[in-house]
């Protein structure tokens, strides 16, 4: 039986881990050749093993927050496989905690990950994207933004990491309207708590903090959101998903 992304490119960013990694993993085994960039290579190429031999798999080490690097990766996904037909933006990092006497390098760097490098991507991408979308196999390409229930619902002691994602879901929008009639479907997915890396990367005193409000809750794996994006990106070319929010469902908020 053909595999739905067959004859198809994938680039997904933030792959040494978690929903990236789950991602890439799920989209191989479509059929897709797939681009897997972050900035740990080591961790990448564990991804690779993942995928299994019999996938075309690109290992791309890079930082998508430096605007080259980012143009960079897109233009190395085309030369390799000659075309772009999905591009999952799913970099990024939370950083939570009040917002009186927070340390404003953090506020800095989940703009400059969250919302700048998903820009820079997203820029590159889109001719590559456009042109995509009016060859076979599909006659459609998609542009899927990870971003966060944080993007619809602002919280205490989230508020820059809630603006990083509200930013994410307005930049899709606007975005979506721009293109959708060209067939590049651009999709906005919001996981509740996953059991990732994310929350390792805040203070201690914050990790406690988050450790507390969510208690024993059954979080959802990558897989989880996986199989979400893999839904969005295998419909129909008439269809869009355009939005999907998906929590734990213990999650109350």
């Amino acid at each position: 039986m053909t595999r739905r992304l067959e004859g198809t490119v994938a680039l997904v960013t933030g792959a040494s881990s978690g929903i990236g990694e789950a991602t890439a993993v799920a989209l191989a085994a479509e059929g897709a050749r797939v681009a897997i960039a972050a900035r740990r290579r080591d961790r990448l190429e564990q991804v690779v093993e993942r995928i299994g031999d019999d996938a075309d798999v690109l290992v791309i080490e890079t930082d998508v927050t430096d605007e080259a690097s980012g143009r960079g990766m897109v233009a190395r996904t085309v030369g390799e496989f000659g075309r772009l037909d999905t591009l999952v933006n799913n970099a990024g990092v939370m950083l939570l905690g009040p917002i009186v006497g927070a340390p404003v390098d953090e506020w800095r760097r989940m703009v400059e990950l969250n919302v700048l490098g998903l820009l820079y991507t997203t820029h590159a991408a889109l001719p590559h994207l456009l042109e995509a979308a009016e060859l076979d196999p599909r006659r459609v390409a998609d542009v899927v933004n990870v971003s966060s229930v944080a993007g619809r619902v602002a919280r205490l002691g989230s508020g820059v990491y809630n603006a990083t994602k509200h930013g994410v879901g307005a930049f899709s929008e606007s975005l979506r309207q721009e293109v959708t009639r060209r067939h590049v479907r651009v999709s906005l997915i919001e996981p509740g708590a996953v059991a990732t890396e994310l929350v390792t990367h805040n203070r201690p005193e914050i990790i406690e903090t988050i450790r507390a409000t969510f208690g024993e809750m059954e979080r959802m794996e990558p897989d989880d959101i996986a199989e979400s994006i893999l839904f969005t990106v295998t419909r129909p070319r008439h269809v869009a998903v355009n939005e999907v929010l998906v929590r734990p469902t213990e999650q109350e908020r």
